[in-house]
């Protein structure tokens, strides 16, 4: 009987340890198994702080480097501006298409302004924006230009030849002139006319030009066409009628298109474009007559840190093949 009850406590006691040791193997087996799973936590919630930093560290530089970012606010001159026929032409933007005709590529996503002044207003709202006219109406107070090609827009370095963004300034008459649309034509290319031409930040054509003696005519003489043209014919025509108080010359602003079409028509006795005469204006009767060379400035917000382009950019850019302001070097 004692036999009996000694064995059965040895294969209780035997039972007992056997399944202690299953418990600590398989706590042992768990532990083991959670470890690389905490390690792989721990490592993980470390590569997110770690990108979290840089991420806020690569903000930080953003913001502090003042590169622009974002999709750029490209803006254009109406169909039949001066400004926008010669900007497409010397950056290459107006191709040929399939059929042999030159084409405006223009993206069709550009903004469209219908004047110089609406131009760098818009430019001035919009950060993003990038715009361009006429280098004699810039104000740098209001927006800033842009070097080409290494060269920066000033009526020095288009004399020089460095600053090639150039296209005259035209004024062009149907016939036989008026009397009094003659002598104010007279008055323009005369060094009275050519100097005022220069105060206001256009290249002169003719730096050897004669004085301008007044005649004494009396009239009216209306001049339409190009905005950009409009403020420096706002200063001949102020110049001109202080000489020739009976004389009264009439501004009106349109645009190229417009004052080449009005002269043709007989609605201006003077037409003013901000570019060459196409031939169709030419062949219906127009005589051209240079009155002053002009930059085209390209513009940008001044928050832009944006100092250059080259020419192959500006074309990226007015083409839509360069949207966004991180895509430029």
């Amino acid at each position: 009987m004692k036999l009996r009850k000694i064995t059965a406590v040895l294969a209780a006691a035997l039972l007992t340890m056997t399944a202690m040791t299953a418990c600590s193997g398989g706590a042992a087996s768990s532990a083991s198994s959670e470890t690389p799973s905490s390690e792989s936590s721990a490592a993980s919630a470390e590569s997110a702080s770690s990108e979290s930093t840089s991420s806020e560290s690569a903000s930080s530089e953003e913001t502090t480097g003042g590169d622009m970012t974002g999709e750029i606010t490209v803006l254009s001159r109406e169909d039949g501006s001066g400004t926008r026929g010669a900007f497409i032409e010397l950056f290459g933007i107006e191709q040929k298409n399939d059929a042999g005709e030159k084409e405006d590529m223009t993206t069709d996503d550009a903004q469209i302004t219908n004047s110089t002044s609406v131009m760098m207003t818009t430019v001035q709202g919009n950060p993003k924006a990038i715009g361009y006219i006429s280098l004699g109406s810039l104000d740098e107070s209001v927006v800033k230009a842009v070097e080409i090609d290494g060269a920066a827009p000033t009526v020095e370095n288009v004399k020089a030849g460095t600053y090639k963004v150039v296209r005259p300034f035209n004024i062009a008459t149907k016939g036989e002139a008026s009397e009094a649309a003659q002598d104010f034509i007279n008055f323009i290319m005369s060094a009275d006319g050519q100097k005022v031409v220069s105060e206001n930040g256009y290249i002169t054509v003719d730096d050897a030009a004669p004085a301008y003696a007044a005649s004494g005519v009396s009239g009216k003489v209306v001049v339409g066409g190009s905005s950009s043209v409009t403020p420096v014919m706002e200063k001949l025509k102020e110049a001109y009628m202080a000489l020739n108080p009976d004389v009264t010359v009439e501004v009106q602003q349109s645009d190229s298109t417009t004052g080449m079409t009005s002269a043709i028509d007989g609605a201006y006795d003077i037409g003013m474009a901000s570019r060459e005469l196409k031939d169709s204006e030419l062949e219906a009767g127009l005589t051209p007559t240079v009155i002053a060379q002009d930059g085209i400035a390209v513009i940008v917000n001044k928050e832009n840190t944006l100092t250059g382009l080259t020419s192959e950019q500006v074309l990226s850019i007015y083409t839509g093949e360069t949207t966004d302001w991180s895509e430029l070097p």
